[in-house]
């Protein structure tokens, strides 16, 4: 994602002599995101990403590593990560924990139709059903211990209302845990730069760190706030219908999920709204960034509380 962390063309081909990847080619930095530093890796055997984590620990990075793995060896078209020659999917470029994963071809779209959510959502649920026999367990590190915790570093930037729409959010999804509704992996994060098409099919889900062990319909909730919304905040019926039908053909919703949605798709715009405000207000210093603009998921959290019972509805 952004570039925060310099390579050179020389620093990366003496790292890439520890692979079977052939020598290096070309190498370009990625200016999109805020949370890693992400390079196109161009080598004479093929076409790479190589990723050097900015917060991730050490020890967290197995979790994201093997769930790629895993959902490749399964028929889920995510990045499959590089072993070097000792074996080991993760190494160390300056001084930083650092990744190599396979290229996929495809682009994003900003402009999704009913046929492209009609893909996202069945691609969603496979997802899940692969993870289900994923045995590495990681708790959500943006889930609401986070929200709690950086809510006083956030307000004093914030005008009054918003400050009290947020704290009130908060509230009210603390009296909520669902710790009965189906968990597993989930990817945390598939919006729609997150997904590559060729054409009308999916050749890729990119971009698994944020993923964790959290409730299934979270990630379908986080899936429709971008897939299925208009640009003033309000959800596309069609869109949305066509999203979780394709879902539910493969992973029917139990009778819990329905009744969790209306709070679930709440959650998942106050979890992006915090990150961007957190990301806005808070930033690192690095080349090549950018912060999202929080109001986005402000104006979602502002529509699915005032529209509560006209939110689409989950079949069974």
């Amino acid at each position: 994602m952004s570039v925060f962390t310099t390579v050179t063309a020389a620093q990366l081909d003496a790292w890439l002599s520890n692979y079977s990847v052939g020598t290096l080619v070309r190498l370009e930095g990625i200016p999109a995101g805020i949370e890693n530093t992400n390079y196109f890796v161009t080598t004479t055997q093929g076409r790479y990403v190589l990723t050097l984590f900015e917060k991730l620990k050490l020890h967290e990075l197995p979790f994201y590593l093997n769930l790629m793995a895993h959902l490749s060896s399964h028929g889920i078209p995510s990045p499959r990560p590089i072993a070097n020659r000792d074996n080991e999917l993760l190494g160390e470029l300056n001084g930083k924990p650092a990744a190599l994963v396979t290229f996929l071809a495809g682009k994003d779209l900003a402009d999704p139709q009913p046929d492209h959510c009609v893909q996202v959502g069945a691609t969603l649920a496979n997802m899940h059903l692969a993870g289900t026999s994923y045995p590495l367990r990681m708790d959500n590190p943006r889930g609401p211990k986070w929200w709690k915790a950086v809510m006083p570093e956030i307000v004093p930037f914030l005008a009054p209302e918003e400050a009290a729409l947020l704290r009130e959010e908060v509230r009210f999804q603390s009296l909520y845990r669902f710790s009965d509704l189906p968990r597993g992996a989930i990817h945390a994060d598939l919006f729609r730069d997150n997904v590559l098409f060729d054409r009308r099919r999916i050749t890729g889900v990119i971009d698994f760190y944020f993923a964790c062990t959290d409730a299934l319909l979270f990630d379908v909730a986080i899936t429709i706030n971008d897939w299925c919304m208009k640009n003033d905040g309000r959800l596309d019926p069609v869109r949305a219908a066509a999203l979780l039908e394709a879902y539910r053909a493969i992973r029917p919703f139990t009778a819990i999920e329905r009744g969790a949605w209306p709070v679930m798709l709440r959650a998942a715009a106050l979890r992006f709204w915090v990150s961007r405000l957190y990301d806005f207000y808070l930033p690192r210093p690095g080349e090549l960034t950018h912060a999202k603009d929080p109001g986005h998921f402000r104006r979602i959290l502002m529509q699915h509380i005032a529209n509560e019972y006209d939110l689409p509805q989950l079949a069974l």
